[in-house]
């Protein structure tokens, strides 16, 4: 888990998605990418604000962040996380 990885990822390279989504109206909210380095190491955040990590390279995150949404979708609906 990373500890204070919020402003870290900022000066990491993290990026804001400013792009409508299908269905959206109105003015594009906040988002982030789930992904951030700190140092060499690669991290993912879930919806939560839980950071997952660390991982040697962006691709192990990704893939690290797959696994983890594919566990979330076998929970039960009323235990989902995202």
């Amino acid at each position: 888990m990373a500890s204070s990885a919020d402003s870290q990822a900022l000066a990491t390279g993290a990026v804001m998605d400013t792009q409508c989504r299908s269905g959206e109206a109105g003015p594009i909210p906040f988002r982030s990418s789930r992904f951030f380095c700190v140092g060499s190491k690669w991290y993912f955040t879930t919806r939560e604000g839980f950071d997952s990590g660390p991982f040697a390279s962006r691709e192990r995150a990704e893939t690290g962040l797959r696994r983890f949404l594919h566990v979330v979708r076998l929970l039960p609906e009323d235990q989902q996380l995202h």
